[in-house]
């Protein structure tokens, strides 16, 4: 989840959807309320431990930092110099996960229907917005933590392509790689504030339209599909620290119009062997984790 949240358009909600922990994620996160500040406040830790789901809010949250930690450096390479082959093994993973999740529809009727294709405009939609110009005012930087958060739960709305069209992307990626600590603090004090409100509001629609709801997340994966498509003609760019043309805005074209639009090799072999392997890994999860349900 935390490497996947680096990459626009790739979002930690598809990776919770993919291995089977998404509504034990809002359901925990969720626990976290009244009944627990009390239980803190009385100093009753070990049921304070039980009542949020400690050890797996702990092994969630040690594994997403850890991950975003170390890979953070890793994928801004790659988008940077091989952005092909890194879109290309996203573009696999969720092509291959919406069935996986369509499977948990149990109702099959117009409203899903209407819920998919709602979710697939939305998401399309959003990815072909131009970047906003936007403030570097800690008040801003809350906002965008608040915002980013939410989009980070929603399958196929990433926090990070959230972050792009608010204009904060450069800058936040700047402030974890320079542990600027001020816009960090605030940034995680509008991702806290975010995560506890929308992952109620995630879990009271999933516990009373789990269908629809659903529907509507898969189609915001298929609708994120044009964000990762591996060949993009890019229209805007920023500077980074390092006076590297970092692409902000652009657009997905066919492998055989980037080869005419850049003169590079469009790499088509190595894309669809990068598809492949997401796709790999995604069954491989997925039949990793039925095992370990059945089993226990």
């Amino acid at each position: 989840m935390g490497a996947a949240d680096v990459v626009p358009g790739v979002s930690g909600g598809t990776i919770a959807f993919i291995t089977g922990i998404y509504d034990e994620l809002l359901h925990s996160i969720k626990s976290i309320d009244r009944d627990a500040l009390r239980l803190l406040q009385r100093f009753r830790f070990n049921e304070l431990w039980a009542h949020v789901n400690g050890n797996f809010l702990f092994a969630i949250t040690f594994g997403v930092a850890t991950s975003f930690v170390l890979f953070v450096r890793l994928v801004m390479y790659l988008l940077l110099h091989h952005p092909i082959l890194i879109l290309s093994f996203f573009f696999g993973l969720i092509l291959i996960a919406v069935p996986l999740v369509l499977r948990e529809i149990k109702k099959w009727n117009v409203v899903a229907i209407l819920a998919i294709a709602l979710g697939i405009s939305i998401t399309y939609s959003i990815s072909r917005m131009p970047p906003a110009d936007s403030p570097d005012t800690i008040w801003f930087v809350f906002i965008a933590g608040l915002l980013a958060v939410c989009a980070m739960f929603l399958p196929g709305i990433s926090g990070a392509l959230t972050l792009v069209l608010l204009g904060k992307y450069q800058f936040m990626a700047k402030a974890f790689l320079e542990f600027n600590i001020p816009a960090i603090l605030v940034f995680l004090m509008g991702c806290i504030t975010g995560l506890l409100g929308f992952s109620r509001f995630l879990t009271w629609i999933l516990d009373n339209y789990h269908s629809t709801t659903v529907a509507l997340l898969a189609g915001f994966m298929l609708g994120s599909l044009n964000k990762v498509w591996p060949w993009r003609q890019a229209f805007e760019f920023v500077t980074n620290s390092k006076g590297e043309q970092i692409p902000v805005f652009d657009k997905s074209i066919l492998p055989w119009d980037y080869f005419a639009t850049t003169a590079k090799d469009p790499l088509i072999f190595q894309a669809i062997l990068m598809m492949a392997l997401g796709m790999f890994i995604v069954v491989l999860i997925e039949k990793i984790a039925s095992r370990l349900k059945t089993k226990f």
